[in-house]
């Protein structure tokens, strides 16, 4: 039984009454909290009914302690029920005491609907309620007077009473004696019964007198609650006038002692106020809930009394304090409906968003622990704790296991999220104030965790990815009401945002186009209007993806690194077990380490399936798809200096200079695009065909073509790979995603072959340490896009158009194209003779040590290695070159080139079909994708294409390293006998081969015509005839070929290594005809020479 309702409490569990004096002077000393009270008769004393003020000071109470003292007491004034002509005659029975514990009134309940209100309404009493039964005639009894019906009204719902005698009510609750003012109405000569103008000290004397173990705010509430059911069972056709204004009264005072509980304990003689945390946490339907009602009726107190808007802050503070300590597999829910509860009252949400701790001076974590909306947004599966629930033994699940955890765990954060989003948009739409410390508390999100892009992550310095993810989704879905497919509200997003003292911090950021200096010296030009909702939220999200989202992600790779290295790391271990088997103490040290680096690895295995099943959503990454189309269409927009819109064209080249707002952007603008694409691509492509459109082609043709807008090469590469990733084949779209839109697109065929050659020869040089290899990775994926859409005519008309009109920039390409095909071909064919080796002498290691085999076991897998990227490279060079000599032959042919291109042939088919072939001979070749004859297919080929050019033929044979009659045999032969080729490429292959031999002949006479060269007239690189002299920047002098495939490789005078172009040369046109008329005496001298042999032998 509850102490506070049990007169017979021996004195040791309940304090002292206060005598009347104390407390008439406490009572007047708050009084003026209390608010305006009802009219009173005009004869009431001024000790029961003062006149209340709204801030009396500490005069004002002084005189009214000394008046309360010093007035004699009046008898208070009882009408009698029948002089009283507003008096509602009323059964004896107690049943508007009963019946109303019965009833179930709308502010019973803290429920966000009515049904949970009807429903939290019947528990609100202390014992269950009978019923009548339906069938019986109701008691009418003698009519009850006011005096009796107030008595017995409020001693029902406020549980106390001024009888002694009297210590329980007609419902059988034990009611609660009232020294003090049962003196009072006995000193007055008055009956003992409860009314009107004792209520206000009776409620005080009976707050203090309950134990200070027990909560006071929960006995008000409950009064409140009964009081409010009360009233609203009165009729309201005023007939009940007078008994509707003493419960008006009643519930006053109840409301206002209930929220003095809270900021002033001292009127209560207690130590510390009430705390509001045990209500809020409560659920909907519990009786001890915050009543929407009785929440209402506070909020409408914060004008009067700030402390009590402070102590609703203040809870929220706590709990979520609480939450901090809780993750998702704890029962968090309670706190998260308290937020919830907040939210339907704007003002609550103005109150906590002006809390000390909304914000933080702090760092990330304190921001995500002691924030008080952080533990909300930190709640997530990526906890390290609820990973491993929904992964356990990481190591022993299968496939299937682990996608069936991943849809529960996406469906349990989903609807975390949604609730996420309707807190936050809840405090944006609350009011300006509110929203703008919503925007600041996002700010700091992204702006203190700048550290989560670092190459080396420190997790002590930073959110949790949890966190971060949250937060990401969350501005998505704010975006989410601008971004139609119209694109019809993004001229809304401000340019000079980041000149108009923005939020998002960039400073530190590289730039898309412009250097630190640069950078300062745009954004120190600010401009004074404030930036829009919109623009506030786009460049919010924009950060959060490359902080949130983004960082995450790259945490996969890392993760997927350390996971190998542990395995290995463990199975190395194991394999050592049997050295300490022997040796218990060893033993015990030895698995304690085991144990150790094992559930290092078994985190990591199930925060990887974590992270892979939170980017697994298809939802989410749909909403993120669609910000990104949106920031793609914004940088054309901004790029171009246009209303660019996927359903207009877009004019390429782009205008030059780059707009200054445009290279100011940090780098991440476009980087978050292509990564977000990227990864969709690869694990999620069938969402693509309705969430990407040529947006998305027109960014990537449009930066590969105009590549000096961007700084970073790798950002510009990853363009390629955005359309290489684009021309996967998946399901029916045997292009891939993007490769039909290539394929018809007319943007595309007008522009995207000739961006895609720009960047093969921008590729050779990056500037990075490792441009060497990363422009054959970045070659391979224009190979195949280039590949993916060759079969339509278009293109090959464009490469014969950029042959003629950019013949610079095609031999440009097409030199670079053959050094490729040099380089990859040679390395490849010269690592197979010695993998021949290595493998022969290990097939035949009878007598080798371990340690020697186990030496060449690592040589042999590291050319293996080196073997297969390099001959994969080959065979799309190859490819490629089949497919332009193809279309365009004579292109193939020029001066320039033609020479090299026949000497690299010549020299890779030696290989193939030399004396040396055997040497090629491997275990399996097919491991390092070499296939030798389809090898040796591709090259006569291309030799077929080129073949009707004279100018390649006398080529071929004036290639004095490589050709020799004999290989083409040999390869003719290996082709007819594999069936490599049908008999018509055969045969042309053999009227190729005379036509080799027939210029070889011609080639070597002219040699011996010509005899021996002057040193004049000789190209000092080469040691040949100079055909076509010029004088370069440093006055020296050599063939023009010679110097235009220089400089195809490297643009400086190869003698002084000075910057230079082929504009640079001046023709010696003396010299050239020097060596014109030299030629012509030494051809002259050899045709009379040979005239004469012949006449000699006719004569003979």
């Amino acid at each position: 039984m509850d102490p506070a309702q049990d007169p017979n409490q021996p004195s040791g569990g309940m304090p002292d009454a206060p005598d009347r004096n104390t407390m008439e002077q406490i009572r007047l000393r708050r009084l003026a909290k209390l608010g305006t009270a009802s009219p009173k008769p005009e004869d009431s004393s001024s000790a029961s009914s003062p006149k209340l003020a709204a801030s009396p000071s500490s005069e004002q109470d002084q005189a009214r302690q000394k008046k309360a003292t010093d007035t004699p007491k009046r008898p208070i004034t009882i009408t009698p029920a029948a002089a009283t002509a507003t008096t509602t005659t009323t059964s004896t029975t107690t049943r508007d005491v009963s019946s109303s514990n019965q009833a179930a009134a709308s502010s019973s309940s803290p429920s966000l609907d009515d049904s949970s209100n009807k429903r939290a309404a019947a528990r609100i009493d202390d014992r269950a309620q009978g019923t009548q039964p339906a069938n019986k005639k109701p008691y009418v009894g003698q009519e009850e007077s006011l005096l009796d019906w107030t008595d017995r009204v409020l001693s029902g719902t406020f549980r106390f009473t001024l009888d002694p005698e009297r210590l329980v009510d007609a419902q059988g609750h034990k009611l609660t004696f009232l020294p003090n003012s049962s003196s009072e109405v006995a000193e007055a000569g008055s009956p003992a019964k409860l009314n009107e103008e004792l209520l206000d000290s009776a409620i005080l004397e009976a707050a203090t007198l309950r134990p200070h173990n027990t909560s006071l705010l929960k006995y008000l509430l409950s009064c409140w609650k009964r009081i409010t059911r009360v009233l609203g069972q009165q009729p309201k056709d005023g007939s009940a006038e007078e008994k509707r204004k003493i419960l008006e009264e009643a519930k006053r005072l109840c409301m206002s002692y209930s929220l003095f509980s809270l900021t002033m304990p001292d009127l209560f003689g207690r130590p510390e106020p009430e705390d509001l945390v045990p209500c809020l946490l409560r659920g909907y339907d519990h009786e001890d809930s915050l009543p929407m009602d009785w929440t209402k009726e506070a909020i409408d107190r914060f004008p009067e009394d700030d402390q009590v808007k402070f102590a609703f802050a203040d809870a929220m503070a706590s709990i979520s304090q609480k939450l901090a300590g809780l993750t998702m597999e704890d029962d968090f829910r309670a706190c998260l409906n308290a937020m919830v509860f907040y939210t339907r009252f704007p003002a609550l949400l103005q109150a906590v968003s002006s809390h000390p701790r909304f914000l933080t001076e702090g760092g990330a974590p304190d921001l995500e622990n002691d924030t008080i909306l952080g533990p909300f947004f930190r709640l997530s599966p990526l906890q390290q704790q609820v990973a491993l629930t929904y992964f356990p033994n990481p190591r022993q699940l299968d496939r299937s296991r682990v996608a069936q955890s991943q849809d529960a765990m996406r469906t349990v954060l989903r609807l975390h999220q949604d609730e996420l989003f309707n807190l936050a948009n809840a405090f944006i739409r609350a009011g300006a104030d509110t929203r703008n410390v919503m925007l600041n508390w996002f700010a700091l999100g992204v702006n203190l965790n700048h550290k989560r892009r670092a190459m080396q992550v420190d997790a002590r310095e930073v959110s949790s990815d949890g966190f971060m993810v949250n937060l990401t989704v969350v501005l998505d879905r704010f975006c989410s009401p601008f971004m139609d497919t119209t694109f019809s509200k993004i001229s809304r997003i401000e340019v000079e945002y980041f000149r108009r003292q923005p939020r998002v911090a960039i400073k530190d950021e590289t730039k898309l186009n412009a250097d630190q200096a640069t950078s300062d010296d745009f954004y120190a030009k600010t401009d004074d209007k404030p930036s829009n909702f919109i623009s506030e939220v786009f460049f919010l999200t924009l950060a959060a993806h490359h902080y949130g989202s983004g960082a995450t992600n790259s945490k996969l790779k890392a993760l997927e690194r350390d996971i190998k290295f542990y395995e290995k790391h463990i199975a190395s271990m194991e394999a050592e077990r049997h050295k300490v088997a022997n040796i218990p103490t060893q033993l015990a040290i030895f698995e304690v380490s085991l144990k150790r680096h094992t559930d290092v690895l078994e985190k990591a295995i199930a925060s990887k399936n974590a992270i892979e099943g939170v980017f697994l959503d298809e939802k989410m990454q749909e909403l993120s798809l669609r910000f990104m189309r949106y920031v793609a269409v914004w940088l054309l927009r901004l790029a171009s200096q246009s209303d660019y819109t996927p359903d207009k064209d877009l004019k390429l080249p782009l205008p030059s200079p780059p707009p200054e707002a445009f290279s100011c952007l940090p780098e991440y603008a476009l980087q978050d695009v292509v990564d977000n694409f990227k990864f969709v691509y690869r694990h999620l492509p069938q969402i693509m065909p309705s969430a990407v459109g040529n947006e998305m082609i027109a960014l990537c043709i449009a930066f590969l073509q105009s590549s000096e807008f961007i700084k970073n090469p790798y950002l510009k590469s990853s363009l390629v790979t955005l359309l290489f990733n684009g021309t996967w084949p998946f399901m029916h779209f045997k292009k891939g995603v993007l490769g039909d839109q290539l394929f018809g697109y007319k943007f595309a065929n007008d522009h995207l072959l000739h961006a895609l050659i720009k960047f093969y020869i921008e590729a050779e040089s990056t500037g990075a340490h490792t441009q060497f290899y990363d422009k054959f990775n970045i070659r391979y994926e224009i190979f195949q896009v280039i590949k993916c859409v060759w079969g339509n005519d278009v293109y090959k008309d464009q490469l014969t158009r950029e042959s003629k009109v950019n013949r610079q920039f095609f031999v440009q390409f097409v030199n670079l194209l053959l050094n490729d095909a040099t380089y990859v071909l040679d390395e490849a064919l010269t690592k197979f003779p010695k993998i021949h080796t290595l493998q022969a002498e290990l097939d035949h290691s009878t007598g080798m040590s371990a340690q020697d085999r186990q030496k060449k076991l690592e040589e042999l897998q590291a050319l293996e290695g080196q073997a297969g990227s390099y001959m994969q490279l080959a065979n799309e060079t190859l490819s490629m070159m089949k497919l332009f000599t193809s279309a365009l032959g004579e292109a193939f042919t020029m001066p320039e080139i033609v020479q090299r291109l026949a000497s690299m042939l010549n020299y890779n088919l030696e290989t193939l079909a030399g004396p040396k072939m055997g040497q090629l001979k491997v275990n399996n070749p097919q491991k390092y994708h070499f296939q030798p004859r389809v090898l040796l297919s591709d090259l006569v080929e291309i030799y077929l294409n080129l073949g009707s050019s004279q100018t390649f033929v006398d080529a071929v044979a004036a290639d004095g390293r490589s050709y020799k009659p004999e290989t083409f045999d040999k390869a003719g032969y290996i082709l007819a006998k594999r069936g490599m080729k049908d008999e018509a490429d055969l045969r042309q292959f053999d009227v190729l081969q005379r036509k080799f031999k027939e210029a070889k002949e011609v080639a070597d006479q002219a040699e011996l015509d010509l005899g021996e060269i002057p040193a004049d007239f000789e190209d000092p690189i080469l040691g040949d005839l100079m055909r076509d002299p010029v004088v370069l920047p440093s006055q020296h002098v050599v063939d023009r070929s010679t110097i235009v495939q220089h400089l195809l490789s490297d643009p400086k005078d190869p003698f002084t290594r000075q910057p230079m172009t082929i504009d640079d040369v001046v023709p010696d046109t003396e010299l050239k005809a020097k060596i014109d008329a030299w030629k012509a005496e030494r051809i002259a001298a050899a045709k009379s020479k040979a005239d004469a042999e012949q006449m000699d032998t006719s004569e003979g």
